[in-house]
């Protein structure tokens, strides 16, 4: 049987795994299904059409599933939906997706999500992230696998952060990040590419000098974006073992808007 303690408030409709334990005094709504293995603390809110996989460990008074923070929702049957083996410290708050978009707030899978994170409407967040305390995302922002965001880092609403990159504490984001790229400051600044971070996850140092290679051209040889992006592209015809990597880049960039423009 699910184990729940006596003081919590599952709702009849709610779909529990029978191996889902939830702590004291949290409440559950009637349209939240849980997936095996999942741990919810004490004093937990999960609502709405909120959909949890496997394995997630959520911490006492966290709130999930509440409407967007939207003037213009209005009753929508938006969803949340989370992966699997996540870890969700304390007081963080993800809403639902609003109308306005695909209606859809999505977490991955393997994210570790600390304290007083926040996701609001229609963000889509990856796999393997790492959002430290407090950091704070705005509607609409996409994040890339492996991305790394410090401390108090803010993210402007439809921001897209790419994969393997990495902000510093205390970061505003007003631009898209792209992928790799480590930044810091208010507003942002590139400092570099994760280079540690990528030879931790197995990058070989010929896939780590094409990465060097597009640093150059975005950041160090005073190029528009626009001749960046074709200098990139030689890159995969060097380097064949990189051609996924440069693909991430030259994708990402494709969806840069230009009033928004990147990290440089």
């Amino acid at each position: 049987m699910t184990a729940i303690h006596p003081t919590a408030l599952v709702a009849p409709t709610a779909e529990l795994d029978s191996s889902v334990t939830v702590g004291a005094y949290s409440i559950i709504g009637p349209h939240v299904k849980v997936g095996a293995g999942t741990t919810i603390a004490p004093h937990v809110v999960i609502e709405g059409h909120t959909t949890i996989g496997c394995d997630n460990r959520i911490f006492q008074f966290s709130s999930l599933g509440a409407i967007p923070q939207d003037k213009k929702y209005a009753g929508e049957p938006c969803e949340l939906v989370i992966g699997n083996r996540n870890t969700i410290r304390e007081f963080c708050t993800f809403n639902i997706g609003s109308p306005g978009d695909v209606g859809v707030t999505r977490v991955g899978d393997d994210n570790w999500l600390m304290a007083y994170v926040h996701l609001a409407h229609d963000c889509q967040v990856g796999n393997q992230t790492i959002f430290a305390n407090n950091s704070q995302l705005a509607g609409h922002v996409h994040v890339g696998d492996w991305a790394i965001l410090g401390g108090f880092t803010v993210v402007h609403q439809f921001v897209k952060i790419g994969a393997h990159s990495m902000t510093a504490m205390c970061t505003l984001l007003f631009a898209d990040l792209p992928p790799f790229v480590m930044c810091q400051g208010q507003p942002a600044a590139a400092r570099s590419m994760n280079f540690e971070g990528l030879r931790r996850r197995g990058f070989s140092p010929e896939r780590i000098r094409a990465i060097k290679g597009m640093h150059k051209a975005l950041y160090r040889d005073d190029l528009t974006l626009q001749s960046a992006r074709a200098r990139i592209a030689e890159l995969d015809e060097n380097s064949p073992e990189s051609t996924p990597d440069v693909q991430l880049m030259l994708s990402f960039l494709d969806q840069t808007s230009p009033q928004r423009g990147i990290v440089r």
